[in-house]
This record gives structure tokens, C-alpha cells and sequence, in this order.
């Protein structure tokens, strides 16, 4: 279970530095960006926030909703950002993505035009990272690798 959680992926220099500056962008991005925003005007956001219609989703309250959101934009972009529980936190942080993707904007079009109108594309820009990070891993340079030191040296 400890694997499944902490194991960081690559300890190549290079390529933990390249998964840090991912990690460290993409985290922030959303948590200023969208994270932040949603937590500060939670009591507004509540009375109206999206519901998923699948089958279990959709029992949840809209400030459940809005709160799960919350954990996906916010405690997973944290854990993202500082490396710690990275692939989880990336699952959770991508699922949010597809529900904004596929659920909110599910009648939008997929790409920006001349014209700004809500489409899928942002969501979908957040997706891809979320599934590298996932692929990936955290790197060398996480919380990830510090808790969780593999005693074998890796062959690929």
C-alpha cells in the first residue's frame, strides 16, 4: 500500500526536475486560478453548483458537490504541488476534470473560437497533466521520494 501511494516513479535528475516544474505549475494554476476562488465564495457557489446525473453522483447534495470539487481543486492541486501522495491526488485532481469536461460543459463545444464561450478545452488542459503526473509519478524532488526510498534500484 505504501508503494501504491509514495512510490515517486523516475529518480533521473533530469526528468524529476521536468515532473516538478509540471507538478509546481499545474498545482498552482488550478489553485489560484480556480481552487481558491470556489473555497472563498463557497456560500454562493452552493445553492446552484452542478450535480453529476450518474447513478451514485447523483444523490449529492449541490454543497457536497461543490465540496468534492473543492477537494479536487484544492487539497489535490497542494498535494500535487508538494509531492505527496501524488498519483492518488493526480487521480482525484483528473476525475474533477472529466466531470468539468464531460459534466458542466457537456454540451459545449470542444475548442476555443474567435467568439469566448464556456467549452471543454480548459478542462481537457488540465486532464493531460493530471494523466502524466498519474503515468509518471512525482520524481525525485517530492514528499513522495523522501517517505518512500526503494531499497532496488530501477532497470527502466
Amino acid at each position: 500500500m505504501k508503494k501504491f501511494f509514495f512510490d515517486c516513479g523516475t529518480r533521473d535528475a533530469t526528468a524529476s526536475f521536468g515532473i516538478f516544474a509540471l507538478r509546481l505549475m499545474v498545482g498552482l494554476m488550478m489553485l489560484i486560478g480556480h481552487g481558491i476562488p470556489k473555497l472563498l465564495h463557497f456560500s454562493t457557489y452552493q445553492k446552484e453548483f452542478y450535480v453529476p446525473d450518474i447513478f451514485p453522483l447523483s444523490l449529492m447534495s449541490h454543497a457536497v458537490s461543490l465540496s468534492a470539487c473543492i477537494a479536487g481543486e484544492v487539497v489535490a492541486s497542494v498535494l500535487i504541488i508538494v509531492g505527496l501522495a501524488t498519483r492518488p491526488a493526480a487521480f482525484v485532481f483528473g476525475f474533477s476534470m472529466v466531470v468539468a469536461a464531460f459534466g458542466v460543459h457537456g454540451t459545449a463545444p470542444w475548442f476555443q473560437s474567435a467568439t469566448p464561450v464556456a467549452t471543454k478545452e480548459l478542462a481537457l488542459m488540465y486532464l493531460i497533466p493530471a494523466i502524466a503526473i498519474i503515468l509518471s509519478g512525482a520524481g525525485s524532488y517530492s514528499l513522495d521520494a523522501a517517505l518512500y526510498r526503494d531499497p532496488k534500484r530501477r532497470r527502466w
